[in-house]
């Protein structure tokens, strides 16, 4: 990466943790900002078929810390169903035995989450970077929210008899136990309807997803999303963003249920609320609108594609067109609350 766009990254970065708290000095492992290299050999057959919540491989991982090669033994398994049976290249958890992880970047981290590309195609980096950019968005919005670090993958399928080599963008996801650590709170484990969770932070969720053209997720049943209690309050958090119209990925599917017909529509799915509190969400993601864009801007240089760029400005500008204007705002908005 360029050093101004390093630089600037790394302002919008440090600005997400003020938000009115404190926390503790953040590690190395997601506090850096240059990506970090890896290098992991395993069958991506063995781990999707052979892999669930107690079974895992291990397997050496090589990084790349301070210019020199450390070496730690992980356990992993295949994550997500839909995943399995779709892509060639699994996302991944991970775990790190705490003898292991001592005196290394993971030392604080006995779970993380590593994200592949789904497929092999032209556009999966650019994909994988469009998901990642939306997690540092995010970070924005909330100060309740998973942290990320890109990765360089140096990757090695060990599936055939003749291993396949793969070069590949990538990014690790902090554990929600981390989140909750960080920020004082607790994770939360239990069935909640939508309507009781926190108010705001249900809309300002909400208002992401319908950012992003997301209808794959449920807060209730914590479908690719987690909840953490602060205090009385239960605060939903996002998580894995591929499957919308912002990342746009060719085995994205639209939701015909809910009258789409592309990925690229959007519908806002949050529920009723107070018209005051969802103003207040609206004006606060007005006032972000710049730094979205700046933070955008940022990673031009990283797209293989321009295109794929091109299309991430231009959907956050149709957002941005929605929440300025009180018609659009009232029809795609208010008018589309849920009531059950």
């Amino acid at each position: 990466m360029k050093r101004t766009t390093l630089a600037l990254i790394l302002f919008f970065f440090i600005s997400s943790f003020s938000n009115g708290q404190s926390y503790p000095t953040p590690d190395r492992l997601f506090y850096e900002i240059e990506p970090l290299e890896l290098k992991l050999t395993f069958s991506s057959k063995e781990v999707k078929i052979n892999t669930n919540d107690s079974t895992y491989v291990d397997i050496p991982l090589f990084v790349l810390d301070q210019k020199k090669w450390d070496t730690i033994n992980v356990s992993l398994r295949a994550r997500g169903n839909f995943r399995r049976s779709t892509c060639f290249f699994p996302p991944i958890r991970m775990e790190i035995k705490k003898k292991a992880r001592k005196e290394t970047l993971f030392e604080h981290y006995k779970k993380t989450k590593i994200v592949f590309p789904c497929l092999i195609e032209d556009e999966m980096n650019d994909n994988i970077l469009k998901e990642f950019i939306a997690y540092k968005l995010f970070e924005l919005v909330s100060p309740y929210h998973f942290r990320t670090r890109a990765l360089k993958l140096n990757y090695t399928d060990s599936s055939e008899k003749l291993a396949k080599k793969f070069m590949l963008r990538g990014f690790l996801i902090e554990d929600d136990s981390r989140i909750a650590k960080r920020t004082q709170a607790k994770v939360y484990k239990k069935y909640i309807h939508p309507k009781s969770l926190d108010a705001e932070g249900a809309i300002k969720d909400a208002m992401f997803q319908y950012f992003l053209g997301n209808t794959d997720f449920s807060m209730a049943y914590q479908h690719n999303g987690k909840l953490v209690q602060v205090g009385e309050s239960v605060i939903p958090i996002p998580y894995d963003f591929d499957m919308t119209g912002w990342v746009n990925p060719s085995y994205a599917v639209a939701n015909t249920s809910l009258g789409l017909n592309s990925v690229e529509e959007r519908v806002y799915r949050g529920y009723q609320r107070e018209v005051s509190i969802i103003e207040k969400v609206r004006q606060h993601y007005l006032k972000l609108a710049p730094d979205f864009f700046d933070i955008i801007s940022c990673y031009e240089t990283e797209f293989d594609s321009p295109k794929e760029f091109e299309h991430i400005v231009k959907f956050t500008q149709s957002f941005f067109e929605i929440l300025e204007n009180d018609t659009s705002f009232q029809q795609n908005i208010i008018d589309q609350l849920r009531t059950r």
